[in-house]
């Protein structure tokens, strides 16, 4: 039977697991990505044995092979200072921002309190300027858009009003990153028999392209085994990315292999960060599997957006 999905998996699956750090760790998953000097980064959420989760940094030349993992965490929760991250810190999303000449770092931090969006600047991936929490409680799922909209920054992320029974994609703006306003909802969760029909989230940090901001979510289903949790793409409009242009019927990728079905949390596909080789047009997703370990999944520009204009 040929294979439909748009994105086509790294035949070196999984690429990162914890048998290959230095220390004790329970897994490793759901990875940050972007290009550093050229080669790929990524920030991977290091589970300890704890429950508590951190952020460890791997390297690699060809996005693909030889990854140089550090050899300690590289960024851990700090709760004495910044109370929100006292259960750990989760799912980073990392943006370049050529206005400023750094990279921003959104992320969840958990606590009794509930799940924040933080953020943190860097240059160089060793020093971060932590900001804490930037939103109110039961917010994740953040990424920034490199470039500012009309003058202020954008964010997308998915906020869970209290009560709430399905979590929509939200966009919000600010002047300086630590107070977001204007909220609004960007994409709702679809409801009744859908794919994405429970709840949805920004997966990796959006995307510029001519046709507009190309973004990836996760959709969940919930089913009587539990969530099911796939991809689907949405495009947005570039000046005024509150404007929806396409969002796929179907989901694009989704929990197939073992490693992606059995794990820590079974079914699950969740890719926090992304590439785009403008050379040979080809996205490269980097991807969390059941919670457990890293995946690679790799499509062409062309046929991403083709897949949207179906839709």
């Amino acid at each position: 039977m040929e294979n439909k999905e748009v994105f086509q998996r790294y035949e070196g699956n999984p690429v990162i697991t914890a048998d290959m750090l230095d220390y004790s760790a329970n897994t490793i998953f759901n990875p940050a990505a972007t290009i550093f000097r050229n080669e790929v980064l990524l920030l991977n959420r290091g589970e300890e044995r704890s429950g508590f989760s951190h952020f460890t940094k791997a390297t690699s030349e060809d996005g693909f092979t030889n990854w140089q993992i550090e050899s300690k965490p590289t960024l851990k929760p700090e709760p004495k200072i910044f109370p929100e991250e006292e259960w750990g810190i989760e799912d980073p999303r990392i943006t370049f921002l050529p206005e400023i000449g750094k990279y921003a770092i959104a992320y969840t931090a958990y606590s009794r309190r509930g799940p924040v969006v933080s953020l943190a600047l860097t240059e160089d991936f060793e020093k971060f300027e932590r900001m804490g929490a930037v939103t109110e409680p039961n917010d994740k799922d953040a990424a920034l858009f490199p470039e500012k909209i009309d003058g202020r920054w954008a964010m997308i992320h998915r906020y869970m009003a209290t009560g709430d029974k399905k979590g929509h994609m939200w966009v919000s703006f600010s002047d300086n990153f630590l107070v977001w306003k204007d909220k609004q909802i960007l994409l709702k969760a679809r409801g009744d028999g859908w794919w994405d029909a429970n709840k949805i989230g920004l997966s990796p940090q959006p995307i510029k392209t001519e046709k507009g901001w190309l973004i990836m979510y996760h959709g969940v289903r919930v089913t009587a085994n539990g969530g099911l949790y796939r991809l689907g793409l949405a495009l947005l409009d570039l000046e005024k990315p509150t404007r929806v242009l396409a969002r796929t019927r179907e989901w694009i990728l989704g929990p197939k292999e073992e490693y992606e079905r059995v794990g820590d949390v079974n079914n699950v596909v969740f890719p926090c960060g992304w590439i785009h080789n403008e050379g040979d047009d080809t996205i490269v997703i980097y991807y969390g599997c059941a919670d457990t370990c890293v995946g690679i999944a790799t499509a062409k520009m062309k046929d991403v957006l083709k897949c949207l204009q179906k839709h």
